[in-house]
């Protein structure tokens, strides 16, 4: 099952507003929770009191907190790596080593009595999993998670990011990447310009940002790494669907019914035999085989435009393709509306026998 999340830093925020969010995220359907020991400075048992507090809570909720720790957080708290009874005591779900050891201890960390989840950092793109394998950890309790990257211009690269992810995936273990949140205002530490795995995500809108991750097929969890995702964001994300990428169209003036029918209201598939220039949803022409498609709409073509092919193409009638490149028009094709621009880019992975839906620009 894919699941949403949101990351919290009780050092930089009262454990009200922590709460409250907390709250908010529960309500629109978010279960995983990232939070960070490495960055907690001052008062340690302070830290540790509000800290727990708010974990517990989020607990209550049935969300399920990993927190970033690092060899130097065991030092600072006196934990060897053979027992990890206090953080099972602060009500986390596991830990998250943004720092590993040498793979024997991380092997050994698996099989705690607590049953701890024990993540590991997915971005390095070394043998570090591989290694811990050869030690043969508890996979049922060894996961993955990017990390992310408040500098811009630090973010991982696509080719990068999809290598790391492939190292995880073809194993079998889940993984965890990060999005940002274009309202939050801080992170764990003092830079703030966005909070993402990938660079190219930094400026995109939320959705568009998780759409993405989902659809590569190769994270499981997608987590907002930044504080506080505004309730819309939340309430957007909630409602995303997570296992089909959903592409929203404009349409242009004076499309058909039947047309608007097609886009929005079939499941849709790229056919096995792909073509560089189109995406082509074919059921449509079977299922409408017969109906009498009028031309309304011959304009030159343009990539990301949604086209339904008329009566005058024969057994193409009914055909939706959308458009890889700007192409001609042979004066018989339908441009019926164009994906927005802001998930133009997501056209690019569709992949052969891939299902996508259409939703309506809402503006």
């Amino acid at each position: 099952m894919r699941r949403l999340g949101v990351s919290i830093y009780p050092e930089n925020a009262s454990v009200e507003q922590n709460k409250s969010y907390l709250y908010l995220a529960a309500k629109y359907g978010f279960t995983r929770v990232f939070t960070c020991l490495i960055s907690a400075k001052g008062d340690i048992d302070k830290i540790i009191r509000d800290f727990k507090e708010v974990v517990t809570y989020a607990k209550s909720l049935g969300m399920e907190v990993i927190a970033d720790v690092s060899p130097e957080v065991f030092k600072r708290f006196n934990i060897s790596f053979k027992n990890l009874k206090f953080f099972y005591e602060l009500n986390l779900a596991g830990i998250r080593l943004d720092i590993g050891f040498s793979g024997i201890e991380e092997s050994l960390m698996t099989f705690n009595e607590h049953k701890l989840k024990i993540e590991i950092n997915i971005s390095n793109g070394t043998k570090y999993l591989d290694n811990i394998l050869t030690y043969l950890p508890n996979k049922e309790n060894l996961i993955g998670c990017h990390n992310f990257y408040p500098h811009r211009y630090t973010g991982l690269s696509r080719e990068h990011f999809i290598k790391c992810s492939k190292q995880f995936k073809e194993y079998g273990i889940r993984t965890a990447a990060f999005i940002s949140s274009s309202n939050a205002t801080f992170g764990p530490w003092h830079v703030n310009e966005g909070l993402c795995t990938l660079e190219e995500h930094r400026n995109k809108p939320i959705e568009v940002q998780a759409k993405d991750l989902f659809n590569t097929d190769l994270i499981d969890d997608v987590i907002i790494a930044n504080c506080f995702a505004s309730e819309e964001e939340l309430k957007i994300l909630g409602n995303l669907d997570r296992n089909i990428l959903e592409l929203t169209v404009e349409f242009n003036d004076n499309v058909p019914e039947l047309e608007k029918k097609i886009v929005l209201e079939e499941l849709h598939f790229n056919r096995g035999d792909v073509s560089e220039y189109m995406i082509r949803s074919t059921q449509s022409r079977i299922k409408y085989k017969g109906h009498k498609f009028e031309l309304f709409n011959p304009k030159p073509i343009k990539r990301g435009d949604i086209l339904i092919e008329s009566s005058l193409y024969d057994r193409y009638a009914g055909e939706l393709q959308i458009a890889l490149k700007d192409m001609e028009n042979s004066g018989k094709t339908n441009v019926v509306g164009k994906i927005v621009d802001e998930e133009l880019f997501l056209i690019d992975y569709i992949k052969p026998w891939q299902k996508f839906k259409f939703k309506k620009a809402m503006h």
